[in-house]
């Protein structure tokens, strides 16, 4: 048997298939959700899932939750004097899981097909194999959260050659892909998302609401009643359609705080445009305007949301498609992906494709004045169906240069130091003048998000491979958030003009969102741009401005919503 496991933020669910049908696997309290959430006493004793969280109402201090938002990175949980890391935390789940299937199946589990958000990017996806191999799990295969859903619904099934788009809006995650189905084969044509938009999110703003109607300071509450507020707002998250009134349950609040959904909907609204963003940004990608998508499937236990459905009905004009419980769908077809890969002679085999969430390249040295940070040079773009390989070739920057750097990155940013360091090396080269010396750089991304870097000297033929398969500890949370950093200020000559930074941030902003000849003709636009500004002419600038903020407007005319 292999165990199909959604992973969740909030909550995590396992399920198999078996006689022709999906059985979603019951915890020890026979519920089919099990929190992630994992807590510690001090004699050693660990709980997962429902009692960690209830226990969490008494002992916040030594419970944690919601550490999927951290996979990847060196976030540490300390308890008791120990660390955990969300590696950690997460295998601990997973052995959860593991053994409320053997005993309610009576058979040994060693294999298992786990979801992750599509978003998630290798060092994150690689984590999640970690945890799994920390308690001799064997990951089958890692299927993206909307790839589950879509074989959950049957989507092979349906007439080929239909468009269908999958939003999930799961606790910490959102994501949205475009599938098609054709000659027994399900692609994925574009994904996006975020990584750090979900329920817990929309939650927080509910709990700033309560917090302010009722004068009262999250940080000043002592650990139980801020856990108490905390669960009470997620109670009411799901009650709010019905009714607005939160009686007093902490000794600070004395009296009724009233919140409507028209209150909570409209403290939304940034979140929304977050959302909205990600919707059209994949239509884009996918080149297919709303009418061409022929049903809308929501996903996630935040799909919920009233306002969201609302949303996604205004955008499509059409009713999404919520058949199958939006908390279990993704484990539903995590169960059909790992009878597929066990050959189960029920099933109907359907070759998946996927595709590469972000752009992968490398840095190449810029020669303005006003701007002299490395340039990125896209070799693999996002949403490249995957399997993929591609090559660009690279020369040397100086005269006699004897090493050449290849720094390998992931992002959409025009610039290098706004997007993630995946991994680096140092080839040799022989003297010669600048440009004279080439370097074949090969990015090759698999089915699993794992990267193979490959170089090789033209005039030598010597070569190189970096294999990147970071564990989470090779980056530090201050290199990913410095990594992250999006648009710092610009330096500009022959004074810091607001014009001009202005019109270089809707730049920068609708290069990440392009892809192909949009970049290359953004490319251009912005060093005739950079030309202009270090000719330090004010006259000059003043035009260039103008210009370019025109130049610009005709890049935005081409979005759909």
């Amino acid at each position: 048997m292999i165990l199909g496991i959604d992973l969740g933020t909030t909550n995590s669910v396992c399920a198999a298939y078996s006689e022709q049908e999906v059985n979603i696997i019951p915890n020890s309290f026979n519920e089919k959700l099990t929190p992630s959430c994992v807590s510690f006493e001090k004699d050693g004793t660990i709980h997962v899932g429902k009692s960690a969280r209830t226990r969490a109402a008494l002992y916040p201090e030594e419970t944690v939750a919601h550490f999927k938002r951290y996979m990847g990175t060196e976030k540490v949980y300390k308890i008791h004097g120990k660390k955990y890391s969300p590696v950690e935390l997460s295998s601990l789940v997973l052995q959860k899981l593991v053994a409320d299937a053997e005993a309610h199946t009576g058979e040994k589990v060693s294999e298992a097909v786990i979801s992750v958000p599509a978003y998630f990017n290798g060092i994150q996806r690689k984590a999640t194999i970690q945890a799994a191999e920390m308690i001799d799990l064997k990951v089958e295969k890692l299927i993206n959260e909307p790839t589950a859903a879509a074989i959950a619904y049957g989507l092979q099934n349906k007439p080929e050659y239909t468009d269908f788009m999958i939003i999930d809006l799961g606790g910490g995650t959102f994501d949205v892909s475009i599938m098609e189905y054709f000659d027994d084969i399900l692609e994925v044509k574009a994904s996006g998302g975020d990584n750090h938009l979900g329920g817990e999110d929309f939650l927080q703003i509910l709990v700033d609401i309560y917090c302010e109607k009722s004068k009262i300071k999250l940080n000043k509450l002592n650990a139980e009643d801020r856990q108490a507020v905390y669960a009470r707002m997620e109670l009411f998250k799901k009650e709010i359609n019905k009714q607005s009134v939160i009686e007093p349950f902490i000794k600070k609040v004395k009296s009724d705080i009233s919140i409507t959904a028209e209150i909570f909907e409209r403290a939304c609204q940034p979140l929304v445009k977050k959302i909205i963003k990600a919707i059209e940004l994949c239509l884009k990608d996918a080149q297919l305007p709303p009418a061409e998508i022929d049903e809308v499937i929501l996903v996630g236990g935040s799909s919920r949301l009233s306002f969201l459905r609302t949303l996604v009905t205004r955008i499509f004009k059409k009713m999404p498609r919520t058949d199958i419980d939006p908390d279990l769908t993704i484990a539903h077809g995590a169960a059909i992906q790992g009878a597929l890969k066990g050959k189960d002679k029920d099933l109907k085999d359907v070759v998946l494709t996927d595709v590469c969430p972000y752009t992968l390249g490398t840095g190449v040295i810029g020669n303005s004045v006003y701007d002299d940070s490395l340039l990125y040079s896209p070799i693999i773009e996002r949403n490249t169906v995957v399997p993929a390989s591609r090559v660009q070739s690279y020369v040397t920057a100086q005269d006699n240069q004897t090493k050449l750097k290849m720094e390998i990155y992931q992002g959409e940013s025009r610039l290098v130091k706004n997007n993630i360091k995946l991994g680096e090396f140092e080839l040799a080269v022989p003297k010669a003048k600048a440009g004279e010396e080439s370097v074949d750089l090969r990015i090759s991304y698999d089915i699993n998000g794992i990267l193979e870097v490959d170089a090789v000297v033209g005039s030598t033929g010597e070569t190189a491979n970096l294999l990147i398969n970071n564990s989470p500890q090779e980056l530090s949370p201050e290199q990913v958030a410095a990594s992250k950093k999006k648009l710092s200020l610009l330096k500009v000559h022959p004074r810091d003009n607001e014009a001009v930074k202005e019109v270089m941030w809707r730049a920068e902003s609708i290069y990440e969102n392009s892809l192909d000849q949009e970049r290359a003709e953004l490319s251009e636009l912005i060093a005739r741009f950079q030309s202009v500004i270090d000719s330090q002419d004010p006259k000059r600038i003043v035009q260039a401005v103008q210009d370019m903020s025109e130049a610009l407007e005709s890049f935005d005319a081409n979005r759909w919503l």
